[in-house]
Parts: structure tokens; C-alpha cells; sequence
């Protein structure tokens, strides 16, 4: 018996859903991504995420390492190997949707950042022409420029745009000053009702909510020369299973790269 394919945007609603992440408390679950570095490359590469985090092309400062032989979500990480949660920019729908906000995801792409403003999209895969998830695509293809961007404010990262009523436009100014002080920094750009968002145009009556990628930090690991391999949406954890980057790294004695 065939399967039919599932869209990703079919896949964001179905993981949005089980989002229960509250950013009052920090508690919650969240959709994570999961990649794979080399066990002897595990310090260098939290540096490089920690690195990434206080650039702020980060959706969250929280991970959680995942050692060889133990299983997360049905995966077990093989011998050798860390596997590294970080948190999902699909978290963010999930909490429009906790708020009452109606929205629709239109895709992932690469957005261009000048003098650390963000410019344009100059890649976008929709979702619901994709099975699958167009920043695991793009983060392969290696035309971002994270480490650009975290050096000078030049250069390009990987984003995601959805778009939200506008009625309900209030709710999305309220839940981003909830957010400005949580631990779920990933929102980049909202647009006007009506209006284009850095270049990519919204269905009439309403507005586009732009977030940084949850793969931003681990393309900066690819760029720093760290092999990875990444899965995209891996599953639901709840955040309190993650640590912030700064304790992990204070823990684990990882030490600033030359």
C-alpha cells in the first residue's frame, strides 16, 4: 500500500501543535533539531555555537548534548559520534498558536544582512511544495555566510517566514515583549499588514513574521570545518531537558578558539 508524501508545511502544523513552550516561565515542549558532530570535535564545536548564540543568529542559547549509544525521539547516536539539540524556529509557530494567533508558513530561505540588518531573502523553498525542510536543504548546499555575519554583520543566514492575521496583530506585539526576555530569541523582522517582508510578498490582510533558522549555529559549525550532519524538525523535547550554552561550556571547561 503507497504512502502519499507529506508537505512540510503539513509537518510544521503537526509539530506546532505539540508546542507548549512558555516563555514567562522558560518550561515547556519545544521542537528541536538534531545534529551529529564527531565525539573529539564536541568542545571546539560548542565554542563555535556559543560564539553563534552571542551574535545573536541564534533562534535559543539552550542545547542539549546527546552521547554516543543513547537514544532521543527513536534515534540512537552512533559510536563515535554527539548528537546536539538545538531548538526549532517552529517553536515559534507553535507559540503564535498557543497565543490565538491564525498563521500560515510560507518557507525557509537564505536573507542577506547588511551592517547587521537584514535585507532581503535571496533563496526561498516554500513549504508546501517541499517534503522537505528547506534549511536542511540550504545548510547542505553551503551558501550561507553565518561566520560573515557573526564577524563583520555582512554577509548571509538562514531564515523562515510565516505570515499572521492581521487582526491579530496585538497579540503578535504582546507575545514579542514576552519573548524580548526569554530565552527564545529568534525573531527577526515583522512586517506591515498587507506589505511585503524583506522581499518576499504575504497574502492580502496579512503580515510576515521573519525567524532566524535553528540551524544558524550548527552552519557556522560546518564553516568553521567541523564535519555535521543534520536532521531538521527530529522532534518535541521539553526545554527544560536544555542547558544555555554559557553553563554548558562553563561545565565542560571549553575554552575561546585562537
Amino acid at each position: 500500500m503507497s504512502r502519499s508524501l507529506k508537505f512540510v508545511n503539513h509537518t510544521i502544523e503537526d509539530f506546532a501543535m505539540q508546542v507548549t513552550y512558555d516563555p514567562a516561565t522558560g518550561g515547556g515542549k519545544v521542537v528541536f533539531n538534531l545534529s551529529l558532530v564527531r565525539e573529539a570535535d564536541i568542545q571546539p564545536v560548542l565554542d563555535v555555537i556559543r560564539t553563534a548564540c552571542r551574535s545573536g543568529v541564534c533562534v535559543s542559547d539552550l542545547i542539549r548534548l546527546v552521547p554516543a549509544g543513547e537514544t532521543i525521539n527513536g534515534f540512537t547516536v552512533p559510536a563515535g559520534q554527539t548528537g546536539v539539540c538545538t531548538i526549532c524556529s517552529v517553536t515559534l509557530d507553535g507559540i503564535l498558536l498557543k497565543r490565538g494567533v491564525p498563521l500560515h508558513p510560507i518557507g525557509g530561505g537564505v536573507v542577506e544582512i547588511v551592517n547587521r540588518i537584514p535585507r532581503r531573502f535571496t533563496h526561498l523553498i516554500h513549504y508546501d511544495e517541499t517534503t522537505i525542510d528547506p534549511l536542511q536543504v540550504l545548510i547542505a548546499e553551503e551558501i550561507s555566510s553565518v561566520t560573515k555575519v557573526i564577524r563583520s554583520g555582512n554577509g548571509t543566514i538562514l531564515a523562515n517566514i510565516r505570515e499572521c492575521h492581521m487582526e491579530a496583530e496585538p497579540l503578535v506585539a504582546e507575545l514579542l515583549e514576552d519573548l524580548a526576555s526569554s530565552q527564545f530569541i529568534g525573531v527577526l523582522e515583522v512586517g506591515l499588514p498587507n506589505s511585503p517582508l524583506l522581499g518576499v510578498q504575504v497574502s492580502p490582510q496579512y503580515m510576515g513574521v521573519v525567524a532566524v533558522g535553528g540551524t544558524n549555529p550548527i552552519a557556522a559549525v560546518r564553516e568553521a570545518g567541523y564535519p555535521v550532519v543534520t536532521r531538521a524538525m527530529k522532534g518535541v523535547i521539553d526545554s527544560t531537558e536544555m542547558k544555555g550554552i554559557e553553563q554548558l561550556c562553563a561545565e565542560m571547561h571549553v575554552a575561546p578558539r585562537a
